[in-house]
């Protein structure tokens, strides 16, 4: 376990930014460590509004999933089933993934013809790339092929160097 200087949250080998508070946990002398001062949070009648780091990871039963293609500015909306495959179509291998990402730049960014499949479960949304030739990163992070990852809403999700941020409505 590596222990973060900034937060003392505990985090696992080999992770490069602790998952608390994003501080670098690589190259950092533990004198490093800044003094800071207690969060002020905003106030809605009275009560305290805490700002969240990070997306909620509950999608509510029946809850619609976006996706928002920055270069284009184009919102995808997914349709509720219970996985939906993103890649390109390719009529010459009869592969057609149940989103094609064509129109959004996916052959000049590097997306494969099944590139990563989103999968509703239970209460959360989950990435799983299909092992990818450029691979599939969420927040940065590279994806481990063939390993299913939670959704937070307003996660970065880049399919090889395609960007495109999930929201939960």
């Amino acid at each position: 376990m590596i222990i973060c200087v900034e937060c003392d949250t505990r985090n696992y080998e080999g992770i490069l930014f602790c998952e608390e508070c994003g501080f670098p946990l690589t190259g950092m002398d533990i004198t490093a460590r800044k003094i800071k001062k207690t969060t002020k949070f905003s106030t809605e009648n009275g009560l305290a509004v805490p700002h969240p780091t990070w997306g909620n990871t509950v999608l509510e039963d029946g809850g619609n999933v976006v996706m928002h293609f920055q270069a284009d500015n184009v919102h995808v909306h997914l349709e509720q089933q219970t996985e939906v495959v993103l890649g390109r179509a390719d009529g010459r291998t009869h592969t057609y993934p149940d989103l094609d990402l064509t129109p959004y730049g996916a052959i000049e960014n590097g997306v494969s013809r099944m590139h990563a499949a989103i999968r509703r479960n239970e209460d959360a949304l989950l990435l799983i790339d299909l092992g990818s030739a450029n691979g599939t990163f969420v927040n940065g992070q590279k994806v481990a092929p063939k390993t299913p990852l939670i959704l937070r809403d307003g996660d970065e999700v880049r399919l090889g160097r395609l960007v495109s941020h999930i929201y939960f409505e």
